[in-house]
Order: C-alpha cells, then structure tokens, then sequence
C-alpha cells in the first residue's frame, strides 16, 4: 500500500467518484488512477467501490471505511510536512481563508494588511461564498481557515472558535417612512419588502422563522449575497434592507438611514474554523490572533483537546466576545 494510493482514492471520492476530473486535478492520467484504485483493492482483496461498468456508482461500506483512514493519514502525512516546514521557516508558506462577502469586504482588510506586514512571504488566497460554498470548500480540503456565522451543521470536521458577536441592522433611503419611526416594530417591518441575504440563518435568528412565529408574512423583494449589492437596491426603492451592521459605512453611505434593530433580531456569533487534526503552522496561529486576539496558541490547543460541543462551550463561557 502506498501513500499516492491513498491520495488517489482520497481525490477521487472528493470528486464524487469521478476518475477523470480527479486524474485532471492530481494532474495525471485517468487510466493511472484507476490501476492504482485497482491494485489498493487487489492488495485489501475487497472492492472499495461499487461499479456500474467502468462507472464508479458508491462506495462500498468497507471502502468507506478505508476512505475514513486513508484521510486521517494523508492529513497526518501534511502534519508531517508542516513540522519540517515550520523547523526551516515558519514565515514562509501558503494560507488559503474562506469567507462571506460581508466578512471579505469589512472585516477582513486591516486583519489580512496587518497579516502581510507580520508574514510578508506567506502567499495568502482568499475565497469568497455562500455557507455553503465555503462548506464544500472545506470537504475538498481547499481552504485551511473558514469563517463564518451560524450555519455550523454544514462543518461537521472542523474545530469553530467563536470570534466577535455582530448585529443586523435595517437600512433604508432618507425620506423612506421607517427613517421616521423611533422604534421599528416586527408588525410594521413585516409591511414592507425585503431586500437581505440569500443565506438564512438556521434556529431562532433565521428571519423567515422569526417572521413566521410573530404570525406576519415575510415579504421578500430581493436576496443576495453581497451587501453592496443589497444596499444598490434599497437605494433603488426594492424595499427595506437588512444586512450586518459592520457593512454600513458612515460616509459611504450617507444617502442611507440605519435603523437600529437590535430589539427585533439576536446578535450573531462569527466564527474561525479549521479541519479537527490539522496541525497549524506559526503564521496560521498569527492569522487567527489578529483576526480574534483571543485566539491564543495555548487556547486553540485547549480547544482542540475539547472532547465535544459542550466541552468548547465551558471553554469559552468567561470569554467576552468583541461586538463589530
């Protein structure tokens, strides 16, 4: 058994058991990846996948089984890698980040320009989407650090430290009659159309389940998942908008009213999440520091070691999150 064996199978099950897109991405042939798949199963003497001719259909129960070891030791394999790089030069390396646009655009700036001061020769990507396309950015292993809010079922194996709270905030032109109300009702927001983000929200944030639960319709006019685009549109008279309240700016959008609703929605917890196993390197540690001071080595350690859920919960019960 060889470990190019594992990463083949590994590629190939990330790549919903398509030989020919994972031979393109391990940039090799399609007929080597699958002699080698088929001598790993002539060396178990069990087949890993159920086939339909040349067609790889599912995974067997005991090739799922194999696909679960072989990942834990290829990622332990990058550990090793790690070590060695960290050992020769802990400022050198590549970081990839996936994040929301909101998060991208207003909060990731001075963090990712204070980053390159500290690691000028770290190659930093960053990747922008939806919950779910940064989801599935971390099943193929293409991000090292994901961040987020809510949405935490679709990260089963990664470890999501909390980082800062946020708040939604409603916004709407000057002259709109909502400029003028002291304080905005669920009742009379439910009058007008909204225009907010694509994603929702799962549990008592989500604003469908908010709206739904007060017995008032929710009236949606537009859904994206840009904040500048949302705000294009209030300013186009599509409706009221709702977005996260570091995506106002004072200057930049002074054609707009915020409206504060910190009464009608609960705060937001953003979080920083990486694969559970993986071994960071100094700067990834840094990253995380400047993004959520903290995050400290010697608490992301603790954290790591946190047994479950509720065991990370009681870790960060004395924590007082920042609000942005």
């Amino acid at each position: 058994m060889k470990l190019t064996q594992l990463r083949y199978l590994a590629a190939v099950v990330q790549n919903d058991l398509n030989i020919t897109t994972a031979a393109r991405k391990l940039h090799t042939s399609q007929p080597g990846v699958s002699k080698q798949l088929k001598l790993l199963e002539d060396e178990l003497g069990f087949p890993l996948f159920e086939r339909d001719g040349r067609s790889l259909v599912k995974m067997t129960p005991a090739g799922q089984a194999v696909v679960d070891r072989a990942l834990r030791i290829l990622e332990e394999a990058q550990n090793i890698r790690r070590l060695s790089l960290d050992a020769r030069n802990d400022d050198h390396g590549s970081l990839s980040i996936g994040t929301t646009h909101t998060q991208a655009r207003y909060v990731l700036p001075d963090v990712i320009q204070a980053f390159r001061v500290r690691y000028p020769a770290v190659d930093l990507h960053l990747h922008q989407g939806t919950s779910e396309q940064i989801a599935e950015l971390t099943k193929l292993d293409r991000v090292d650090i994901a961040i987020g809010t809510g949405s935490a079922e679709l990260f089963p194996g990664l470890v999501l430290l909390p980082a800062y709270r946020w708040h939604r905030r409603i916004v709407v032109p000057r002259g709109h009659p909502l400029a003028a109300e002291r304080r905005v009702t669920l009742q009379t927001l439910a009058k007008h159309p909204i225009v907010t983000y694509t994603f929702s929200f799962t549990g008592r944030s989500s604003l469908p389940a908010l709206f739904e639960s007060a017995g008032l319709d929710f009236k949606v006019s537009l859904t994206a998942s840009d904040a500048d685009v949302i705000k294009t549109y209030v300013r186009l008279g599509l409706g009221v908008g709702i977005v996260a309240s570091m995506a106002i700016d004072p200057e930049k959008d002074a054609d707009l009213v915020p409206i504060n609703a910190d009464h009608l929605f609960s705060p937001h917890v953003t979080w920083l999440g990486f694969r559970r196993g993986r071994l960071l390197r100094g700067y990834m540690n840094g990253f995380m520091r400047q993004f959520a001071p903290h995050l400290t080595q010697r608490f992301v350690e603790l954290a790591v070691r946190a047994p479950n859920g509720d065991a990370l919960e009681e870790l960060f019960a004395d924590i007082e999150l920042p609000t942005r």
